[in-house]
């Protein structure tokens, strides 16, 4: 069974889109992953409680990894336009359907050449 690495993002938004941009390029680099395209709203499906995934995050000048659930920050919800991936992937936790996630957070304004290096870094240390 092929490896699978989610993508979120939103290609109409400059500060959100990097990943989404760079997966035809990770797709080349490493073909024995996936790299699927998912809008953070639809139902993920973790495969062995486990999920891998590709985001853009805020206030960071790097790619960093981020593997403790407690670390994501939930903002107060006021209507159903409010529920995101943070939400979604403690939600799937709570529930008992994710135990083990990885993220590759990937700054909002960071070069796309320097966010492919450090992603290929990232994903081969990961892979190893």
């Amino acid at each position: 069974m092929k490896k699978k690495i989610y993508i979120f993002g939103n290609l109409l938004l400059d500060f959100d889109n990097t990943p989404l941009l760079l997966q035809p390029e990770l797709s080349k680099l490493f073909p024995d992953i996936d790299f699927i395209i998912q809008d953070p709203n639809e139902n993920l499906h973790p495969d062995n409680k486990e999920l891998v995934i590709i985001d853009t995050v805020e206030d960071i000048k790097e790619v960093k990894i981020l593997t403790d659930i407690n670390q994501i920050q939930i903002e107060p919800k006021y209507s159903m336009h409010d529920f995101d991936l943070g939400f979604n992937l403690k939600l799937l936790h709570k529930i008992g359907h994710l135990e083990k996630m990885t993220i590759f957070c990937v700054p909002m304004f960071i070069n796309k050449q320097v966010a492919l290096e450090q992603l290929v870094k990232e994903i081969a240390k990961f892979y190893k």
